[in-house]
């Protein structure tokens, strides 16, 4: 059984994000606890930046908590830049034990899960968990320079700058995280990087087909399940895959990647990137369960997991699913 159920209480005691200006300009722009009209954030380059945001939203989340620093007893992130180097070094003066995670898009569900299992199990009194993107410095890695102007084929997604924050511990909060499922990996073929949301579909439909084989519950038992971040193209195929497997998502499912961006910001696909679902969470997500305006979500983080490399190289792009389950208590 890849489901975890969590006996022992996990809560959601703070959370906080950090997002640039498209993303302050979207449709939730006005939840977002910390913008900014400068995608620099007052750095100098795209990297300094991306750390800039990301130690915002993680030092206003444990601020939030109440939690003084040196008593939070694991960090656990990432990013999209290789070696995690803007989750790393925003802690890097912290002194708090740190994990570094590289899950894609996945990598806040994969933060919450691991951070979860830390504090269920008792190995940790609390947890703090986050991951970050940023537009820039994304489409530098792993596509073309900025200045290169090169044209983006509609099944693009656009890379969030955007960053979210969570501390988990056992007492203190009105959301619990009660359940995980821990994801496995798979390849339906496609080979076009420009394509991430079929690439990740696959992965969001067997991990939400085998969680609700496994706990025995309908989609109608959620008020919301959300992916993050499949967009456009891969929400389609996911209610699709689901349809015809007998289980109705489309009254309560939606995509991160769908809900951060509206038309008029040209974002072709939708939204992706570790921060596009992290401040969505974080931002929106979070807040709509302590208002008790939602009860009951599912968190599924998407990843497609490649690399300018592997794309180079003609391989295919393989994605991952980790689902969350949240409740307000």
């Amino acid at each position: 059984m890849d489901t975890i159920f969590f006996e022992q209480p996990v809560y959601v005691r703070a959370w906080s994000s950090c997002v640039g200006k498209k993303e302050s300009e979207g449709p939730l722009g006005r939840y977002f606890a910390n913008t900014s009209q400068d995608n620099l954030f007052g750095e100098k380059t795209w990297e300094k930046a991306e750390r800039r945001m990301i130690e915002t939203a993680w030092q206003d989340a444990v601020q939030k908590s109440g939690i003084p620093l040196p008593e939070i007893g694991v960090a656990l992130g990432g990013d999209l830049l290789n070696q995690c180097v803007s989750t790393s070094f925003s802690l890097r003066d912290s002194g708090i034990p740190f994990l570094g995670l590289y899950g894609a898009c996945s990598t806040m569900a994969e933060s919450l899960l691991l951070g979860a299992s830390l504090v269920s199990s008792g190995l940790r009194e609390s947890a703090l968990c986050m991951a970050s993107s940023h537009f820039c410095s994304a489409e530098r890695q792993y596509r073309f320079p900025l200045e290169y102007g090169s044209q983006r084929p509609p099944s693009a997604q656009w890379t969030a700058t955007a960053a979210g924050a969570v501390v988990l511990a056992r007492s203190g909060g009105s959301i619990r995280v009660t359940r995980a499922h821990i994801g496995r990996i798979f390849d339906p073929g496609v080979t076009d990087a420009g394509n991430m949301g079929a690439a990740m579909a696959q992965s969001a439909y067997e991990t939400l087909t085998r969680y609700f084989a496994e706990t025995g519950e309908q989609p109608s038992a959620y008020d919301l399940i959300v992916t993050g971040d499949l967009a456009g193209i891969g929400k389609r195929i996911v209610l699709d895959l689901c349809e015809g497997d007998g289980l109705n998502l489309e009254p309560c499912y939606d995509d991160c990647g769908m809900l951060l961006y509206n038309a008029e910001q040209e974002v072709n696909a939708g939204g992706s990137g570790c921060g596009c679902s992290a401040a969505v969470l974080t931002g929106y997500l979070l807040p709509a369960l302590a208002d008790r305006r939602l009860r009951r979500i599912l968190f599924c983080g998407t990843g497609a997991l490649l690399s300018p490399l592997t794309t180079n190289q003609g391989e295919s792009v393989p994605g991952i699913c980790h689902l969350i389950c949240l409740e307000a208590v």
